[in-house]
Order: structure tokens, then C-alpha cells, then sequence
């Protein structure tokens, strides 16, 4: 059985016992004439609507922030009378009766957060007026790491609070995973561009400002000009914020780069670049054509005697963007451009292509990864398709 249908069964346990518990807790409730259905599907109704409430907080990871806005949401799916959630170190929150009580949780918990295994205790209350007389612990793992425990308070030892609280728990472990999915993609993502911006050759760059300086003789305005368009380039191109940009940014950048490759070979080199409108605002993953673009440069201009041709088109095609780079430079050998895309070029050999086709398809699916044509003198022609729209996927 897969991670993915072990995590589905869990929560669909969590659920349905935590339907079962507060039916319990409610069947001497007499029904109201707003009530829907039997009171087993009002019960599972009310859960999972529950449920759906306190998933999205705990998404950001076990923080006290995530702990007080998810508390009362699992309170309620346990209808129990306290509940708190805690880290190895500090109670998170409380919610619910006799708060005095957090001052003694962590002391209960040493031995759960040292073995990771459940634990059930009297309160030790002296308080007549307080309703906690018991609790049941259970720790929150996350890849056999014990990152804290929920602790649910009721009025007297009871089997099915403790079952539910387990599977309540087990619950919230998926909410965390997928936390820590989100955050190792992001840290993926992050790792990816920083490869990306370290592949920007030092040769570009020197041959760049060597090419400036040649201007500042001869044509002062237009040193000037290339010097804003490397400033604006090298700017975009090492931002800090955001994995996604959009259309018009990244053809901007293309653009700044471009100036700055005919700056230093001039009529050796002839871009054509077709772009239609309605395809500016679409979202796609940052740095994202300019490896591609800066492959054509270099495959078209090596062994170019008169002059390379390089096309830019980025057109409407219903649902999505179709963007086609193609140059009439050297091409590739087949079977070793596969190679690079199956990761065995080499420590140095064609990171951009492999960079740019794994995260589309992380981005959007194996469906959108980048389509090739070459052959050894024929040139290249590379092709994506960007969805118009994808949910989490916003230019910034």
C-alpha cells in the first residue's frame, strides 16, 4: 500500500471516529428542525466540516500560531472538555477548561516525547470545581521524529476518547507531512535556482561589461543604455522573492540579455521574436526561458561563420501558452541530448535543459515537460506549454 492511500485510510478513521465520538457526546441532544439527515450523517457532516477547517493552519507546520488557530477545531472534533497541543519543549495552546493545568503538562509528557508512544494519566487536580480528572497524550511524528503531542482533558477515564484522540493525532501527523512536503519542494526549488543563477556564465558577464566598456568612447549613450539593461538584467535574474514570474517579465529579461549578446557580436547574430498579447499575464516557473534561450545563443553563434538565426515566439493556444525557441545552430546528437535529460551529461553539461524540464513537470506534470527536436547540424527547436492557469501558481 502506498504513503498516499495509508494517509487517505488515516483520515478517513480520524473522521469517522470522531463522528462516532461526538454522536455520542450529543445523542440526548433532541434534534432541531434545521437538522438535515439521520443524526449519524448530521454527526459525520459537522466532522468533516470540522475537519476541513482545522487542516489549513496545520499546513504551515507544528508553530504556535498554527497550534491556536487549529486548537479549537480539534477540540471540537473530539468534543472532549481541554485539549492542548505542545512542541518537545513548550505547551502551544490551550483551549478549553482549567488552564491552571498547563503548568504540569510537560512533566506528564517526558517519557512520550523520549519514546513516542501514547500515555494516559490522572490529573492530580485539587481543584473541586475542575472538571479534568483525566487525559490521554499522543505523540505527533512526522518521518519517526516525535515533534510534540496532543493531549486531550476529560472528566473520567474513558477508551473512546482515547482511541479518537489517537486517530485524531494520526491525523493531524498527515496535515504535518504534508507541511514538511511543502516545505522540502519549496527548499527543492530554491536549490534549483540558485543552480540556475550559478550557471550564468562569469564569461557573460565579463564579456558583457568588456563589450559596455568598448562604448564608452565611441558611444557614451549607448554605454550607458547597456549598462542599465545588465543592471535590470542581473537584477531580475538574482531577486529573492518569489518560485513564479510571469510571461512579459521573463520575455522583459530575455529582452535586457539579448541587448547585451548583439552589443558584442553585432550582425552575427539575428533574433526574431513573436509574442502575442494575451499571453503576457500567464504564470510560469522563475528563470524559466532564459536557460533555454542562452542554450540557443551558445549553439547557434559556435561555428556560425556569417550569421545564427534565433526565433522567439510565444503564442495562444486555447487552455495555454505555447513558447518555441528554435536557432539554426550546430544542434545535438539525439541519444546524448537524452542522456542529458535523464541527468548523466555531467557535472557541467546542459544543467539548464534538465533544470527547466524537471520543474515544469513538478510544476504542472509530466505532461508539460520541454519537447526537443534536434540533430547534429540541424539545429534546435525546444517547445513548452505553460497552462493558462494552474492553481498555485501565481506571477509575482
Amino acid at each position: 500500500m502506498t504513503g498516499a492511500a495509508v494517509a487517505v485510510l488515516v483520515v478517513l478513521a480520524a473522521l469517522l471516529l470522531g463522528a462516532g465520538y461526538r454522536l455520542g457526546r450529543r445523542a440526548a441532544r433532541p434534534l432541531r428542525p434545521s437538522d438535515v439527515g439521520t443524526p449519524v450523517e448530521h454527526a459525520t457532516f459537522e466532522t468533516l466540516h470540522t475537519a476541513s477547517l482545522a487542516a489549513p493552519p496545520l499546513r504551515a507546520g507544528l508553530t504556535e500560531e498554527s497550534a491556536r488557530r487549529a486548537a479549537r477545531r480539534l477540540r471540537s472534533l473530539l468534543g472532549t472538555d481541554a485539549l492542548c497541543l505542545t512542541d518537545r519543549d513548550r505547551v502551544l495552546v490551550w483551549d478549553g477548561a482549567g488552564h491552571h493545568h498547563g503548568k504540569d503538562v510537560m512533566d506528564h509528557l517526558r517519557g512520550l516525547l523520549d519514546n513516542g508512544r501514547d500515555t494516559a494519566f490522572d490529573s492530580g487536580c485539587g481543584d473541586l470545581d475542575c472538571p479534568l480528572r483525566w487525559a490521554v497524550a499522543v505523540p505527533l511524528t512526522v518521518e519517526n521524529r516525535v515533534l510534540g503531542a496532543l493531549v486531550a482533558y476529560a472528566p473520567r477515564e474513558s477508551a473512546v476518547l482515547a482511541r479518537a484522540a489517537g486517530e485524531v493525532a494520526r491525523w493531524v501527523c498527515v496535515q504535518l507531512e504534508l507541511a514538511e512536503l511543502d516545505r522540502s519542494r519549496t527548499q527543492l526549488i530554491e536549490a534549483e535556482i540558485k543552480a540556475l543563477r550559478a550557471q550564468i556564465s562569469p564569461h557573460f558577464i565579463f564579456n558583457s561589461l568588456a563589450a559596455i566598456a568598448s562604448f564608452v568612447r565611441t558611444d557614451p549613450e549607448q554605454a550607458r543604455e547597456l549598462l542599465l539593461e545588465f543592471a535590470d538584467f542581473t537584477r531580475y535574474s538574482f531577486r529573492r522573492h518569489g518560485e513564479f514570474t510571469t510571461l512579459a517579465d521573463e520575455l522583459h529579461s530575455i529582452d535586457q540579455y539579448l541587448a547585451l549578446v548583439r552589443a558584442r557580436f553585432g550582425e552575427r547574430l539575428a533574433v526574431t521574436l513573436q509574442v502575442a498579447p494575451e499571453v503576457l499575464p500567464v504564470a510560469l516557473p522563475f528563470l524559466c526561458l532564459q536557460p533555454l534561450v542562452e542554450n540557443a545563443v551558445k549553439h547557434g553563434l559556435e561555428g556560425a561563420v556569417t550569421r545564427s538565426r534565433i526565433t522567439i515566439s510565444a503564442l495562444d493556444a486555447g487552455s495555454e501558452a505555447e513558447v518555441v525557441i528554435e536557432d539554426d545552430g550546430t544542434g545535438m546528437d539525439p541519444e546524448r541530448l537524452r542522456q542529458i535529460l535523464r541527468g548523466e551529461g555531467g557535472a557541467s553539461t546542459g544543467i539548464g535543459l534538465l533544470n527547466v524540464d524537471e520543474r515544469l513537470r513538478q510544476v504542472y506534470g509530466d505532461d508539460y515537460g520541454l519537447v526537443i527536436e534536434t540533430g547534429v547540424g540541424a539545429g534546435m527547436k525546444v517547445t513548452l506549454r505553460l497552462p493558462k492557469y494552474r492553481a498555485g501558481v501565481h506571477g509575482s
